[in-house]
């Protein structure tokens, strides 16, 4: 099996690390493609104004200087002889839950395989006081967060295994989130359907640079959760994997008999 693997933290990014290892454990045909800087928050945003270069650091593994959709898209045209069984994107450091997706490298990249016909998959890892504190497996970003992937590190091969053989409709795709804790305290896994967030506490952070222009920064202050039963929110809040399968028809289907008759009439 041939799997294509990338993210949007980018190609130094730890958790793309994390996800070769655990692509190991199902193919010793692993291709890696992913940008060469972070792109977090691109969603599936494609490079148009300017050249995206493609650079080799080994037989199997390309950086992009574009988007995490440019990435994949380099892989599929240009890298690649034949297509991936199998692209998986991650593990992202941090959530990709309710409506965050919309903004999401990570599950973009996943986007854009499930558009060429590819059983694709987001993986992301929450983070909390529960998972980013102590030094027992490896130093993150030379910092302290030494427990951060241990969930998806050890649960990551048990999520994938039963997508491998499930049916997947055409442009359908399946986002992955492991809970902010150890492995030992993951509670199980769970199908359930995307949950939505409560935006209106966002924060844009004003200030100036050193010759006194203003610039603005939007800030990653938490944002309140709507926990609705059977959401990845609920399931990832209650120590559990979160597996919600997502499709790309954006259309609303019970709106267009009503809208049809508004415009008919």
């Amino acid at each position: 099996m041939r799997i294509l693997v990338t993210n949007d933290d980018g190609y130094h990014a730890p958790g793309l690390a994390v996800l070769e290892e655990i692509a190991a454990q199902f193919s010793d045909d692993i291709w890696v493609c992913a940008p060469s800087e972070e792109q977090s928050g691109a969603g599936h945003s494609l490079t148009l104004n300017r050249p995206v270069r493609l650079q080799k650091f080994a037989e199997r593994r390309f950086a992009v200087t574009g988007t995490p959709t440019d990435s994949v898209m380099m892989a599929l045209r240009e890298v690649l002889d034949s297509p991936p069984d199998l692209i998986l994107s991650g593990v992202n450091r941090g959530a990709n839950l309710g409506d965050d997706i919309t903004y999401s490298g990570t599950v973009s990249a996943a986007i854009e395989g499930a558009l060429a016909g590819i059983r694709s998959i987001a993986l992301s890892q929450v983070y909390g006081p529960r998972n980013t504190s102590g030094n027992t497996r490896r130093n993150i970003d030379g910092g302290g967060d030494a427990d951060l992937f241990d969930a998806a590190i050890k649960w990551g091969p048990k999520a994938i295994q039963p997508l491998l053989d499930a049916a997947f409709d055409e442009r359908t795709l399946v986002n992955i989130n492991f809970p902010p804790c150890l492995a030992s305290d993951v509670k199980g896994m769970r199908v359930v359907r995307q949950g939505f967030h409560d935006y209106s506490r966002g924060s844009v952070v004003e200030g100036k640079d050193p010759r006194g222009h203003r610039y603005f920064w939007f800030g990653l202050h938490a944002i309140e959760h709507t926990l609705d039963h059977g959401t990845d929110l609920e399931a990832v809040a209650d120590g559990h994997i979160a597996i919600t399968p997502l499709q790309l028809d954006l259309t609303h289907h019970t709106s267009l008999a009503n809208l049809a008759e508004r415009f008919e009439a």
